[in-house]
């Protein structure tokens, strides 16, 4: 229709050209030229009214072509830029790969735990290869576990953000003051952001970097510290090597990680001996090894992360050291046994301008910042101290039972004081059970040597009939930090009038919900009863009584 439209235009130009000569060269009357204006008029007029109409066909069969142009689908294209030496920026889009919402296996179905052991490079490589991701330029950008993770495209180098949110609320009912007691700090309602982390890793390969800011680094709301800055090497099998700010396990509460607790927090016993020469943050040196029946790791340890700095007078530094060994003597389909062992001890506590002193002190295994009953008031003189103990489980298909028991060993330095203090010990242990109603159960991981999470086969959906993971547990825990004919309150280490230190039982009972691998709803109850101790401020005169906390976590 264009070619029409110009064909016509030309035909109107060469009219013209053809007339308006003859016009001015005739010697023809007025009436005769009069004449001929008239004619070539008409046929300006006709001509033009053509030109519309094929215009106006053109312009309705361009548009009939754009509507149909938009409903065509097109497949997909890849599109290559750049010269030859320049790198080849490739945009694919792969076949979208559905989420998986259950039903899952028991393997695929665990909770995410950001705190994880860390894969080597094949595992890494492994993990991520049927997780969907998007190409660009030879960069893979993907979300394992849920885990934003930018990586090359053989996964040599790799980074990672994870996290991990803990939100506490509750409070405490019948602690009320006895006597001439102070009241204390028992909230009947109040609230913790318990845990904040965010898990940056950086890998090259089988070397990998592990930074971990924690907003919510205490008991109290608020407080802004480091869960771990450490190097990890995982090239050799089955094995990790550590350097820097770390967390050596020695219990099987702890290896379990944070994100899987059955309750809200550790037993006391296993608080109070972690600490000695490992906990949060602890400069570590040393590795772990496992297989599928056995798991073995030790540490030689120093300070913690900001010790010096809440301390400025500190002149010689902690070294300890941290040992666990576990196995698990036998298993299948319905049963799993574990057994092991855990050790720990501080060749010398920091050294201050109070000397080598220590002091062994916690909550009533409720995280909402109250007051501390428990004590063995302020150990002075220290030479060395060291803990050990056995660690039991036993599963039997849904139902799981596992304890542990430590001693606790204090040496005083005879030399340093002019009177030969003896050595005191103090002894504590939990025993717990848990019952999987929903989902999956708990299960062993020989790679941290201990039990894990229970496993959301269908994630929560009512309109389904499909309601997460559900687990109910019990636990009671005491912890003994009472000796005789010892204290370390007295500038000689030596209190002549008896007894030191209190004794703190808990019992507790929780439920918890997973409605799908990344959201965990917790309801505890405790019970707790701490004996008096009149060594100690009026606060601590020993009491009992109960709460009840909640709590929601997230993690990636």
């Amino acid at each position: 229709m264009a070619v029409s439209v110009r064909a016509s235009v030309l035909l109107t130009t060469t009219v013209s050209s053809l007339f308006f000569p003859f016009m001015a060269n005739a010697a023809s009357s007025d009436a005769e030229n009069a004449a001929l204006r008239r004619e070539i008029a008409e046929m300006h007029r006709e001509m033009m009214g053509e030109i519309r109409r094929l215009q106006a066909r053109v312009d309705k069969y361009e548009h009939v072509a754009i509507q149909q142009n938009h409903k065509v689908l097109r497949p997909h294209h890849t599109l290559t830029a750049g010269g030859a030496d320049e790198p080849q920026p490739v945009f694919r889009e792969d076949p979208v790969v559905a989420v998986n919402h259950g039903p899952r296996s028991a393997s695929d179905s665990r909770i995410a735990l950001p705190e994880g052991p860390v894969q080597s490079w094949s595992s890494f490589k492994a993990a991520t290869a049927k997780d969907e991701n998007v190409d660009i330029g030879g960069i893979k950008i993907g979300f394992p576990k849920g885990r934003p993770t930018i990586a090359s495209d053989d996964k040599a180098y790799a980074f990672s953000i994870g996290l991990l949110a803990q939100e506490d609320f509750g409070g405490f009912m019948g602690v009320g003051q006895r006597g001439n007691e102070a009241a204390g700090n028992f909230n009947k309602f109040t609230q913790n952001a318990r845990r904040l982390r965010l898990y940056l890793s950086w890998r090259y390969k089988d070397w990998v970097v592990n930074v971990t800011p924690d907003f919510g680094n205490s008991n109290n709301d608020g407080a802004v510290g480091l869960f771990e800055a450490n190097l990890n090497y995982t090239g050799l099998h089955n094995t990790t090597l550590t350097i820097g700010y770390f967390q050596p396990r020695m219990e099987e509460e702890s290896a379990e990680r944070s994100g899987a607790f059955e309750f809200l927090e550790r037993p006391t016993i296993v608080d109070l001996v972690r600490n000695i020469a490992g906990g949060v943050a602890r400069f570590s040196i040393g590795g772990e090894h496992y297989e599928k029946r056995w798991l073995v790791s030790g540490y030689f340890t120093g300070q913690k992360f900001g010790d010096r700095n809440t301390d400025s007078s500190i002149v010689d530094s902690q070294t300890g050291a941290v040992f666990r060994a576990t196995g698990r003597p036998y298993v299948s389909k319905d049963i799993d046994v574990h057994v092991g062992v855990g050790a720990t001890t501080a060749f010398k506590v920091n050294e201050s301008s109070k000397g080598r002193q220590y002091t062994f002190s916690d909550n009533m295994e409720i995280p909402l910042g109250e007051t501390k009953l428990l004590t063995s008031g302020a150990l002075t003189n220290i030479a060395q101290i060291w803990a050990a103990g056995p660690q039991l489980a036993f599963r039997y298909k849904s139902f799981l039972l596992k304890g542990e028991y430590y001693h606790i060993g204090v040496q005083h330095d005879n030399v340093a004081s002019s009177i030969n203090a003896p050595s005191i010990g103090f002894d504590g242990w939990y025993v717990a059970a848990n019952y999987t109603l929903l989902g999956h159960a708990r299960a062993y991981n020989e790679k941290i040597g201990a039990f894990t999470t229970p496993g959301v086969e269908y994630d929560f959906d009512p309109s389904k009939g499909h309601w997460g993971a559900l687990e109910i547990s019990g636990r009671w825990s005491v912890t003994d930090l009472r000796t005789s004919g010892t204290t370390t309150m007295a500038s000689t280490g030596i209190k002549e009038n008896g007894e030191t230190g209190d004794k703190q039982t808990v019992w507790q009972g929780g439920v918890n919900w997973y409605p799908n691998q990344h959201i965990k709803v917790m309801l505890d109850y405790a019970h707790f009863s701490v004996s008096s101790y009149n060594g100690m401020s009026a606060d601590l005169l020993g009491r009992s009584g109960n709460a009840v906390v909640g709590r929601v976590q997230a993690a990636f």
